[in-house]
Order: C-alpha cells, then sequence, then structure tokens
C-alpha cells in the first residue's frame, strides 16, 4: 500500500518518524477492511478560537487558527452510490446510502452529519459519489476545538478532491458543514469552525456576507513572543447544552430584529443604544454589547498583531474573554448555576498566572461547559501544566501549537 510523501509529512507535522507510523497504521486497517491496494490521503486539523467569541453567527469577525492535531483518513472511491466510512475507536461503521438523503432516513449521529453534508453538497451544486474511508483523528473530542468539524472538513477534502477536479472553496465546505449541523443536527452553528478547520494557520475571518466570506492570513503564532497555547479540559457538563448555545445567535438576531435587521453586524453599537430601553430581554442586550465590543477588539488585535505588539494582544485577549463571562455569560449553564466547572479553572487559573505575574486565560469556543485557553510563557508552561492538572487531571491538558496547513489531500 503506498504511503503520503514524507516531504509533505515534513511540511505539514514539521517531523516524518511520528506521522509515517499514523498513516502506515491508516494504509494496513483501509486494505484490512475494504481490500483496495491504493489509497488517497487527507489532513483536516482541529482549531483554536484565538479572538471573536460567538459572533460569526451575526456576521462578526474572529481570528481563529487550526492547530497540531488533526483528523486523516485513507480513502477512495468504490463505484457505488453508498459511502462507507470506519472511524478508528469506533465499533460501528458509518453507511450513507445517497440515493435516499432526508432527515428521516438519519436521524442522529454520524451518519446523519455525513447525510446531511451529502445534501448539502448537492444542493450547492456538487458532485458526490460512493467511497471508503478509514479515518483516525488525535481531536480531543468535547474539548472546544471543533473534532466535528474537523471531520467534516475531512469529509468535504474527500469529495472535492475524487468527484469535483478541487473545484470547491474553502467557503464551499464551509457551506457544507453548516448545513449539515443546522439541517440535520438541528445546531443553530456558523462557519467559523468549519473555516478556520480548511484554511489552516492563523487566520482573520469576516463573516459579514455568508455567500462571499472574506479571510486573510496573519503571521503570527504564540512562540514568536515566548509563548504556549494550553487547552484544558474542565469537564463535561451534565445538562444538554444545545438550547444554551442557540439562544446565543438567537437572542443577538432578536435585538437585530427589534433594530429593523436581520444580523448585528448590520448596524451600530450607537443605534443599539439609541432603543436600549426598548428592548425588554436584558440578556440580550449584553450579548449584543459582547458582539460590538468583540467586534472592535478583532479589528485592533489585528493591528497589534502587524506591529507584534504582543502584550498589546495578551490585553486584548484577555478583555475578550471577560465580556465572554460577564455579557456574552457562555461561562455556565443557567440550568444548573452550581455547575461552574469552566469559571473555577478560570479562577484557579488566575491565581496561577498572578502568581508568576504573567499570562491570560480565557473560556474557549462554545462555553458553558468544556474548556478553557491559557496562553503562559513558555517557560512556565510545565509548571501551569503541572498545577491545574491537579483540578483537572493531566489527561485533560493539552499544549499544543498552531500550524499552517489545514484541511488538504496530501500527495
Amino acid at each position: 500500500m503506498n504511503l503520503p510523501e514524507k516531504e509533505n509529512l515534513q511540511k505539514i507535522y514539521g517531523e516524518t518518524e511520528t506521522s509515517t507510523a499514523r498513516f502506515q497504521n491508516l494504509a494496513d486497517q483501509f486494505a484490512k477492511i475494504y481490500g483496495h491496494d491504493h489509497a488517497e490521503y487527507f489532513t483536516s486539523p482541529g482549531r483554536t478560537e484565538i479572538i471573536g467569541n460567538h459572533v460569526d453567527h451575526n456576521g462578526g469577525k474572529v481570528i481563529a487558527g487550526s492547530i497540531n492535531l488533526d483528523t486523516i483518513g485513507a480513502a477512495a472511491p468504490n463505484g457505488t452510490q453508498e459511502i462507507h466510512i470506519t472511524s478508528e475507536g469506533y465499533r460501528d461503521e458509518i453507511v450513507v446510502d445517497l440515493t435516499k438523503l432526508s432527515k428521516n432516513n438519519y436521524g442522529k449521529g454520524t451518519p446523519a452529519l455525513v447525510a446531511g453534508m451529502m445534501e448539502g453538497a448537492q444542493k450547492n451544486g456538487f458532485k458526490t459519489a460512493g467511497f471508503d474511508a478509514y479515518v483516525s483523528t488525535n481531536v480531543i473530542a468535547a474539548a472546544g476545538v471543533s473534532s466535528s468539524a474537523s471531520f467534516e472538513m475531512l469529509v468535504c477534502t474527500i469529495i472535492n478532491y475524487f468527484f469535483n477536479e478541487n473545484k470547491m472553496t474553502y467557503t464551499d465546505y464551509a457551506k457544507v458543514g453548516q448545513y449539515a449541523e443546522n439541517v440535520y443536527w438541528d445546531k443553530a452553528s456558523g462557519m467559523m469552525d468549519q473555516m478556520a478547520c480548511a484554511v489552516g494557520g492563523p487566520v482573520l475571518f469576516d463573516f459579514a456576507d455568508r455567500n462571499d466570506l472574506k479571510y486573510s492570513k496573519l503571521d503570527f503564532s504564540f512562540g514568536k513572543f515566548g509563548y504556549r497555547l494550553v487547552i484544558v479540559n474542565t469537564g463535561k457538563g451534565h445538562a444538554d447544552l444545545s438550547r444554551e448555545y442557540s439562544e446565543i445567535p438567537e437572542e443577538m438576531k432578536a435585538v437585530a430584529k427589534e433594530l429593523g435587521v436581520e444580523l448585528l453586524h448590520e448596524i451600530t453599537q450607537e443605534e443599539l443604544l439609541k432603543h436600549c430601553n426598548e428592548i425588554e430581554d436584558d440578556r440580550a442586550v449584553l450579548r449584543a454589547l459582547h458582539f460590538f465590543g468583540e467586534n472592535a477588539r478583532v479589528e485592533e488585535a489585528v493591528e497589534v498583531i502587524e506591529k507584534q505588539e504582543y502584550n498589546k494582544l495578551l490585553e486584548l485577549m484577555n478583555e475578550s474573554g471577560r465580556s465572554s463571562w460577564e455579557l456574552l455569560q457562555n461561562c455556565y449553564t443557567m440550568k444548573d448555576c452550581h455547575e461552574q466547572k469552566i469559571t473555577r479553572t478560570l479562577a484557579l487559573t488566575e491565581l496561577f498566572l498572578k502568581k508568576i505575574g504573567a499570562g491570560i486565560c480565557r473560556v474557549h469556543g462554545g462555553g458553558f461547559a468544556g474548556v478553557i485557553m491559557t496562553i503562559v510563557p513558555e517557560k512556565e508552561m510545565q509548571n501551569y501544566v503541572d498545577y491545574i492538572a491537579q483540578f483537572v487531571g493531566r489527561d485533560n491538558v493539552y499544549p499544543m501549537d498552531i500550524r499552517a496547513v489545514g484541511a488538504a489531500h496530501i500527495g
């Protein structure tokens, strides 16, 4: 069985030994399960949101980056109208019949996601056909680094390469992933997660025009100024959080509607303030104020990155985290206000950062339960890992880096 070229692995992973072993296992399992003697290989990273929390769905701006954890796949067309995917560590094969795409036929789980993506691709004018794939991932599930979007972008890359002559854009990928989540999973997600996984590297996204998403790569890494990114999984919440997540875009859009527009990016904070007393939902107003403040912080962050004023960048990221906690209010669920693993871990982290006199921490991703981000001086990283592991367990602490390559076919 063929393997990816080592020079391509070096470009993506910065090494070849560990990555070659991963792809060798992938190839062996793919051949064993599906009997193909040749495979094409694909990669799709997870993502980290650097600044711009919960604004994409209202046409806001976000700085996000792909990370050095990814979902990889070996795949080949099978000449049928059925998709077969085996995912390492999962017993049940994912099977999707392209002649029977409907939400009624695929009610839940990953099969529904894949079916929704295929329907989304078709509705956007792209071809689909059957393929076999074996997939493996080291993107942490339920840890705010978008394991589902990583998988979605992998599948998009596969159908783009096999069936669409690489004509699909990253925006097309994101639309397909969003369609599946919105329609088949009933999840009111935007397109930020998908775009960040697909594009790769640190990127500025502008979601004002859904049909023509603007994005530009930024020359930036935390290592450039002696810091490291650490993701801390604070523990899964016990409540069903789907409603909590959906209420954020819904409430922001409700404020926009009160002011005569569809999304908040179409108006200004000044217009909101003029009509503030006319809006009865106080939390919706607070969340709208977060949107405007966050958008302004993202724009300022781009400027300070260009000027390499990294201490100012950390200040902006810290302000963003505070706004998420106080205005957006996505650090714990109102369904059980006594369970506050995110705010507890933030408070414990702030004690450490105050002691060393450097670094910031903030909620990461969707919030309510799950994950925080800490940016800590590189020389203090291991001390922080050891410290916070006392409270959350070592297996829940993930030092990581931003990688330059997004979702891609690997030759």
